[in-house]
């Protein structure tokens, strides 16, 4: 295999007790995080010491690149009690949010790193004070960069009936501004249903997005505040009411939406939003039931390209893919001609959608997400769970065969069902792909269920 093992280095115990996984879930973005020399990361963990297993507090560590010891502190103020997998460090419901102070992440060896370098926990966001309906009740929040500046998204409503929301966190100023002015800032409308996006990313002046569609089954009682039934992992609005993967990209920070053919869809200045009827969003048609799983995972190349990875049931079984959009520049496959089913050879042309089976791997209906991220050379690395084995499996597709083949390049045992994280700026710079996901215990009777928070450094 291509890929030697990775240097392992351990950030803390995993509340493995818990039914549901807090550390390692794909719409975390980012749990882990790389700055100015530093790698950040945080996760859900007993207080230090060996204690009581419960209440879990979050650890926010950092370590200096490249192969800096992990000093990690603990927000012992905010216990977390309720076992439930959206519970994330950057989800709940109400939302909860902390800062550090000025300078930490730009000059990190001027500070010690202990719990007084961040603020009270709010349940505001700075420059939103007022926005009391956008922040009630909200899952999914996530951060990425955007320029200089942070951009910050988040779904209000429930599995199948919700929005998602954008604002911009301005450095300048240290606070939130919602994207087009004054309103809600919506980008994603769902109606009748709500969208779950893959990622955002930020690329040469460009903000990309893919999602999918959930449709919305109206059942008695969906309006009630204590209602719980849009959260189980099966029925009426489970993952079976998933469809369609679409795409849209933003060139002014996300105030303005254009589809894949460059036509605007939505200006949020105007009080618009991307919706399920917004013409030329639809990359796949992808019916219901067709096992499309949500909020997997999305990549963009250094040329613009724009890749998903998903997994759905169209070619008669289940499988993980690819789906891929040619950059709007020169495209790699254009050097690749496909053939298609009639033997004519097929050239994509700019701007044109393809998708593979990913081989060497299953990708259940609900099973794990995994992840697809992009190196400094532009090759394309898959890093995907077992559902069904402690098995982490990893991918290698390169930027000079057009994406078109993937090699098998790592896979080992002792690493439990998780959805593993990425750091992309790092893999970005330094070409070092540091993944972040839970690893079986070593020294513990067998039988006993006991899972360590790890980072696995590979040098590409």
């Amino acid at each position: 295999m291509g890929l030697a093992d990775p240097v392992v280095t351990l950030l803390g115990p995993d509340p493995s007790h818990r039914n549901c996984v807090l550390n390692g879930n794909a719409f975390q973005q980012d749990a882990i995080q790389s700055f100015n020399g530093w790698q950040y990361a945080c996760f859900y963990s007993p207080l230090p010491g060996g204690g009581a297993a419960e209440p879990l507090f979050v650890h926010v560590a950092r370590r200096r690149l490249p192969h800096g010891p992990w000093e990690t502190l603990v927000l012992d103020d905010y216990p977390q009690t309720t076992d439930d997998g959206h519970n994330t460090v950057q989800v709940g419901h109400r939302v909860r949010y902390r800062f550090s102070l000025p300078k930490v992440a730009l000059s990190p060896e001027g500070f010690e790193w202990e719990p007084k370098l961040f603020r009270c926990t709010l349940s505001q966001l700075p420059g939103l004070e007022g926005e009391d309906e956008l922040f009630g009740y909200i899952t999914y929040p996530r951060f990425g960069q955007l320029g200089e500046d942070l951009w910050f998204s988040w779904r209000t409503g429930k599995a199948g009936l919700g929005d998602d929301h954008l604002s911009v966190y301005r450095a300048g100023t240290g606070r939130h501004e919602l994207v087009g002015g004054s309103g809600s800032g919506t980008h994603l409308r769902g109606v009748d249903g709500n969208p779950y996006i893959h990622g955002l990313h930020h690329r040469d002046g460009r903000l990309h997005a893919t999602w999918v569609w959930r449709g919305f089954v109206w059942y008695e009682g969906w309006d009630d505040p204590a209602d719980t039934k849009h959260k189980a992992q099966a029925g009426p609005n489970s993952a079976q009411n998933n469809h369609d993967i679409c795409y849209a990209y933003s060139d002014d920070g996300g105030r303005t939406w254009c589809n894949g053919a460059g036509e605007r869809v939505a200006d949020l200045s105007r009080g618009e939003s991307i919706r399920p009827d917004s013409p030329g969003i639809v990359a796949f048609e992808i019916p219901r039931g067709s096992g499309l799983h949500n909020q997997e995972s999305q990549a963009v190349d250094h040329s613009g390209g724009v890749h998903v990875l998903n997994r759905d049931n169209l070619d008669g079984e289940q499988r993980w893919k690819h789906y891929y959009r040619s950059s709007d520049g020169s495209s790699p496959l254009l050097a690749h001609p496909l053939i298609g089913p009639s033997g004519f050879v097929v050239i994509p042309s700019e701007g044109t959608w393809t998708q593979r089976a990913l081989p060497h791997v299953k990708g259940l209906y609900g099973g794990k997400r995994g992840q697809v991220v992009v190196s400094r050379d532009d090759d394309l690395y898959f890093v995907l769970p077992d559902t069904e084995a402690p098995t982490l499996t990893i991918l290698k597709a390169l930027k000079d065969d057009g994406y078109s083949t993937y090699e098998l390049v790592w896979r080992k045992e002792g690493f439990p069902p998780t959805d593993p994280l990425v750091d992309e700026t790092r893999l970005d710079y330094d070409n070092v792909l540091s993944v972040y996901t839970r690893a079986v215990a070593e020294g513990v009777d067998v039988g006993a269920k006991s899972n360590n928070v790890v980072i696995l450094d590979f040098q590409l």
